[in-house]
C-alpha cells in the first residue's frame, strides 16, 4: 500500500488558512480528504455540510474528514491511519494546518523522525498562504513569517484585490530573495486549483526538485511572475535585509564526491540549526548518473537519478537557511569542484558567527 501523501498547510495569523481550508473541505474536487485542524483556530463550517458527527471526527458532504489535534501529531496521524485501515474512515491524502505563529520545521521533522509514520505518510508539500495587504511588514516583524515562507514549496498570495500591482510586485520579489524554488500564485477569495497544491512531490528525490511546476496552470491561477527569481536565473534586485535568503550554488562540471560529501556533513553539522531546506542535484566525477539530494536542518536523503546522457553534467545546490555565510559556502563549494591540479585541500569553509535567535 502506497504512502498517504500528506499537505502541510501554514501561513502567518489572518493570511487566509481557514478560508482556503472551507473551500477543500466544500468543493466538489472528487478527493477524500482528512483535514487536520489545530485546536486554537477550528474551520467553521455550516452544519447543513455535516454528514456525520464522530469523536474529534467530522465528515463533509463532499467525503472529506475534519478533524481536531488534541495532542501530539503523530499520535492523531496514527489514530487515523488505525480507522482507516478498520475501515471506519476513508480518506486518500491529508491536509494539516498549522497556527498562524507555527514554525512549520518541526511538524515536517516528525515525518522523517518517526519509522511508524515514514510507512503510512508521506510529506507532499509545505504551502505557505501570504497576506499581500500585511505580508511585507509581518516579514519586517515576525521571525516565523520568514521561516514559513522559506519552507514553502508553494507560496500563495492572498488578498491581492486589497493592493496595487507594485505593492504585490515588491513582496513578489522579496518573497523570491527568501525562497526562489517555491513558484508563487494569487489565492483567489480562498480558491485555488487543488492540482497546484496536490501532488507537488516537494520531498521527493527526483531530478525535478529544484524547479517543480504545474504542467499547466489554469488563466485564474496563473503564477506571479513579475521579478520572481528562478534556478539559474540572475538574482533579482535585492534591497531588503532579511535574515532568511536562499543561496544558488552552482557548476557546469562535476564535482568530487569526497570533497561535496565532507561540505555538506560540515555544513548540516555547524549551520544544521539555521537550514530551512537544503536541496541540489549534482554531477559526480566518474559517476555517470545525478546524485540527488535534500534535507530539512540536520536531516537528509540521497539517491542517485537518470545518467546525464541526455544534458551536460552540471551541479546545482540550494540552500534557504537563516544568517548562513555566503562567502564562505561559495568558497566551500568551489574547493569541491574537479580540477586538474593535484594536491587540493578537502572542501572547508570558515565558522563565522550564527544570528542570536533560536528556532
Amino acid at each position: 500500500m502506497s504512502p498517504i501523501p500528506v499537505t502541510l498547510l501554514t501561513g502567518f495569523l489572518g493570511a487566509g488558512k481557514t478560508t482556503l481550508l472551507n473551500h477543500i473541505l466544500q468543493a466538489s474536487h472528487g478527493h477524500q480528504i482528512a483535514v487536520i485542524e489545530n485546536e486554537f483556530g477550528p474551520v467553521n463550517i455550516d452544519s447543513t455540510l455535516l454528514i456525520v458527527s464522530a469523536t474529534e471526527v467530522v465528515e463533509m458532504s463532499n467525503g472529506c474528514l475534519c478533524c481536531t489535534i488534541r495532542g501530539d501529531l503523530a499520535k492523531t496521524l496514527h489514530t487515523l491511519q488505525q480507522r482507516k485501515e478498520a475501515g471506519e474512515l476513508q480518506f486518500e491524502r491529508v491536509v494539516i494546518e498549522t497556527t498562524g505563529l507555527a514554525d512549520p520545521t518541526p511538524i515536517a521533522q516528525t515525518f522523517f523522525a518517526s519509522p511508524e509514520l515514514t510507512t503510512s505518510y508521506v510529506l507532499d508539500a509545505v504551502i505557505t498562504v501570504i497576506d499581500a495587504l500585511h505580508g511585507l511588514q509581518q516579514l519586517d516583524e515576525h521571525s516565523v513569517a520568514r521561516r514559513q515562507a522559506g519552507f514553502a514549496d508553494r507560496l500563495l498570495l492572498s488578498k491581492t484585490d486589497l493592493v496595487n500591482a507594485a505593492h504585490v510586485e515588491m513582496l513578489s520579489t522579496r518573497l523570491a530573495t527568501i525562497n526562489s524554488t517555491a513558484p508563487q500564485y494569487r489565492l483567489m477569495q480562498g480558491k485555488i486549483d487543488l492540482a497546484l497544491l496536490f501532488d507537488v512531490r516537494g520531498f521527493h528525490l527526483d531530478e525535478d526538485l529544484l524547479n517543480r511546476q504545474p504542467a499547466s496552470p489554469t488563466r485564474l491561477y496563473a503564477p506571479i511572475q513579475s521579478k520572481l527569481r528562478r534556478i539559474g536565473q540572475p538574482a533579482a534586485d535585492k534591497s531588503f535585509n532579511d535574515d532568511i535568503a536562499a543561496l544558488h550554488l552552482q557548476h557546469a562540471g562535476p564535482l568530487d564526491l569526497g570533497r561535496i560529501s565532507a561540505f555538506m556533513n560540515q555544513l548540516m553539522t555547524q549551520y544544521g540549526g539555521d537550514l530551512l531546506r537544503h536541496k541540489g542535484v549534482l554531477a559526480i566525477a566518474g559517476e555517470p548518473r545525478r546524485l540527488i539530494f535534500q534535507g530539512v536542518h540536520n536531516i537528509a536523503g540521497f539517491d542517485y537519478g537518470r545518467d546525464w546522457a541526455e544534458s551536460p553534467p552540471r551541479s546545482d545546490i540550494v540552500l534557504i537557511g537563516r544568517g548562513l555565510p555566503t562567502e564562505a559556502l561559495q568558497a566551500g563549494f568551489a574547493n569541491c569542484i574537479v580540477v586538474e591540479q593535484a594536491g587540493r585541500a578537502p572542501c572547508s569553509f570558515v565558522n563565522v558567527g550564527r544570528s542570536s535567535e533560536t528556532v
